[in-house]
């Protein structure tokens, strides 16, 4: 016990020496612990993303790239889907499919155009407000109600895509009416709109409104105009009947659709319907895609492991190199407490004591690090998927 008492006295006293060995010893425990949550919790995040979503349609092409849109909200941009597949699926009674339109955007997150079985096909509870329920109405998630400080009654303005693509893209203000409670999932960074929504922003729906009302015409101030047509930027109760699509719904885009099959036979028919090349889409298991995506990624692990153990040796040899330069320096006080009636074995155990001491106060440091990171680890890796994304 005296041992013990004397080397927390002696590390006490040397406490600038103690803490910068402290601090060394727990960082070399911390950092590969920490790297390994963090790397362990991306991939059951990455992964279980794909395993939620039985099957994707969409145009054919690359498979990873459309998974990445439909999934996870990301800038790249597959071939649309036309809207008749929609059909096709509703009309085979073997699954619901659920569409998504990625394309647009609004403050830097993105415009995610579905239909109300997308919220019940993730489990997306609401924080504040409502669902979606008019054309125009918007729902955001809870990333990005923090990061533009906007909320129920609020209002979002979209954005085209690039500046060159403005051709039938009107901008559209929608009123936000509902906030979605986190999810830790690529959902807390979107605006959900109905698909109509969407379309509207892209031009292909629009509402009317004359320019010469029965005021004008009564009073004789009639205005002359080229179009007795102008385009709305913004969806009201009072222009909202006047709203419209041009064309057959069939034709109209989405980026792709979320396919959930009855059950596994349904699912089989399904993919066996998609299996010609021929076919201008295709039907995929996201889950597939993002694992080999996984895989591909984390081949870099085994390295990072070597690295890590590498730098781990070099950093405890180093510590070790500091200690034993510490027991030389402290020679002369060895040798006067070998005089003053202190056995050998008396030193070395309070030497040993003071090295324990340091690599036990490192551990207790290093384990809270480590339990800070693995209570917060699927916050931060879903927003650095997001942020990714």
């Amino acid at each position: 016990m005296n041992a013990w008492y004397l080397a927390f006295a002696y590390l006490r006293f040397h406490w600038a020496r103690s803490l910068v060995l402290v601090v060394v010893a727990a960082l070399i425990l911390f950092v590969p612990a920490a790297t390994q949550i963090l790397l362990s919790t991306s991939q059951t995040a990455l992964v279980a993303r794909g395993e939620a979503t039985p099957l994707l349609l969409g145009s054919r092409g690359s498979q990873l790239d459309l998974t990445m849109a439909a999934l996870y909200f990301s800038d790249e941009r597959p071939d649309p889907i036309a809207m008749g597949e929609v059909e096709a699926i509703w009309d085979s009674g073997l699954a619901v499919p659920i569409p998504v339109h990625t394309a647009f955007s609004s403050g830097g997150f993105r415009i995610v155009g579905t239909s109300l079985d997308y919220f019940d096909f993730r489990n997306l509870m609401f924080a504040e407000g409502r669902g979606l329920s008019l054309l125009g109405d918007a729902v955001i998630g809870a990333d990005v109600a923090q990061a533009l400080g906007k909320g129920v009654g609020d209002t979002l303005v979209s954005s085209p895509e690039n500046l060159f693509d403005l051709d039938g893209v009107y901008p559209l203000e929608m009123p936000i009416v509902g906030v979605l409670a986190p999810t830790n999932t690529p959902d807390d960074q979107a605006i959900f709109v109905d698909i109509k929504t969407a379309w509207v922003i892209q031009g292909i729906g629009h509402g009317h409104e004359d320019v010469v009302t029965a005021a004008d015409i009564a009073s004789g101030t009639e205005t002359l105009a080229n179009a007795s047509v102008v385009q709305f930027q913004r969806i009201t109760p009072d222009n909202i009947d006047s709203f419209h699509f041009h064309g057959a719904q069939d034709d109209f885009p989405a980026t792709a659709v979320i396919v959930v099959p009855a059950d596994i036979r349904a699912a089989t028919i399904l993919k066996g319907r998609y299996l010609d090349s021929e076919n201008p889409s295709q039907l995929i298991e996201p889950a597939g895609v993002i694992q080999g995506l996984v895989d591909r990624i984390f081949r870099i692990k085994s390295l990072l492991d070597v690295v890590t153990a590498i730098i781990a040796v070099a950093a405890l040899a180093a510590v070790g190199l500091a200690v034993f330069l510490s027991y030389r320096l402290r020679a002369r006080e060895v040798a006067t407490a070998v005089k003053l009636g202190a056995r050998r074995g008396m030193v070395v155990r309070l030497l040993a004591a003071e090295t324990v001491t340091l690599l036990l106060i490192s551990g207790c440091i290093a384990a809270l690090g480590a339990a800070l990171v693995s209570r917060n680890a699927e916050t931060w890796v879903g927003w650095l998927l997001s942020l990714g994304a």
